[in-house]
């Protein structure tokens, strides 16, 4: 795809229309509320025009994650990023993992002392139609309301299960880096169904998985490519696998040497 080399900003508010590029229909943090914890739940809330998409936290060979800076907030602590589960969108001979039309993405805030969190962020996120356009929005979440809002707990709903047991999965060098075999059940193999692999470092490129049918297993293999080009460790239980399919996703964190 074409890519537009422009950033638009918008002011610390929800974002209006006039502010936006083509694509952007409205961008804001939602106000939420906060939880019994203390906890402040908001949540990133996209709207795009019908034929645009963004992206999931890891898109796959092409797509731009967006990348959050909190540093403006107030009394902040630790931040959860709470994925609803992303769509497998096909598109100019590219598969990548993301939404189309809309976004909600729950964020839990903890605070990092007594008081109210305040919320303010700037990210930086891609958005794709026939071009690719980088956008950054400055978005601050108004005053929390009474009771939850519906709309953040749909998309907490969402989110993929977390699996309580670990797949099998190798390891091995390659030329520029590591790759990673993991074997993941899938009642009907591969068919309608997408890998994606993570590690928490952000510097690691991680390419798109490929997959194939095992029986009633998913086989999936992916490159891990750091910026030295070079193989390097990669510990299993700091790797991240989410199986997804068109209406369930399941989440592994970590896997199991397979044994030679």
């Amino acid at each position: 795809m074409k890519t537009l080399a422009l950033l638009f900003m918008t002011a610390a508010l929800p974002a209006l229309a006039r502010d936006l590029p083509p694509g952007l229909v409205s961008a804001e943090l939602l106000p939420g509320w906060t939880t019994a914890q203390g906890h402040r739940m908001t949540a990133l809330h996209l709207r795009l025009e019908p034929g645009w998409k963004t992206y999931w936290r890891s898109p796959g060979d092409a797509g731009v994650p967006p990348r959050f800076d909190w540093a403006a907030s107030g009394n902040l602590g630790q931040v959860r990023l709470l994925w609803p589960r992303p769509e497998v969108i096909q598109s100019g001979g590219e598969r990548t993992l993301g939404y189309r039309q809309e976004l909600v993405l729950p964020i839990e805030i903890a605070p990092a002392g007594p008081g109210a969190v305040e919320p303010m962020v700037t990210v930086d996120f891609g958005i794709c139609q026939d071009i690719c356009v980088p956008v950054r929005v400055e978005l601050q979440a108004g005053p929390p309301g009474a009771a939850p809002d519906p709309l953040i707990r749909s998309a907490m709903a969402r989110q993929p299960r977390v699996a309580g047991d670990q797949p099998d999965c190798r390891i091995e060098p390659i030329a520029d880096g590591m790759q990673v075999t993991a074997t993941l059940p899938a009642a009907g193999g591969a068919r309608g169904h997408e890998v994606a692999m993570e590690l928490a470092d952000d510097d690691i490129w991680v390419s798109a998985a490929e997959t194939r049918a095992a029986g009633d297993r998913l086989m999936a293999q992916a490159d891990f490519v750091a910026a030295s080009g070079k193989p390097f460790p990669l510990d299993p239980a700091s790797l991240r696998l989410t199986l997804i399919g068109a209406d369930d996703a399941v989440e592994y964190r970590g896997c199991r040497l397979a044994e030679d």
